[in-house]
């Protein structure tokens, strides 16, 4: 299974991305040395919004779509799962 997600920074902000295993790349987000460079200086990130797909293209297609959201329609979507 393939994710794409998003996390909340410690300064509020919204991070996109995309995984094979959610609880991996969480802790690689937390991490002491790995995790994105846009994370790092915003640590901790909690999860708020995954979804699930099949293949690695899928998830990064959505990744994608998800980016090119405003802030506003990214907290509607979250707002949708709740």
């Amino acid at each position: 299974m393939n994710y794409t997600y998003m996390v909340e920074c410690a300064d509020g902000s919204l991070y996109t991305g995309w995984t094979s295993c959610l609880s991996k790349r969480l802790k690689a987000h937390n991490g002491e040395k790995s995790g994105a460079k846009y994370t790092k200086a915003r640590r901790p990130v909690k999860l708020v919004y995954f979804e699930g797909y099949s293949t690695k293209e899928e998830a990064m297609r959505r990744e994608w779509a998800i980016k090119k959201l405003t802030r506003k329609e990214k907290l509607k979507l979250m707002s949708f799962t709740e």
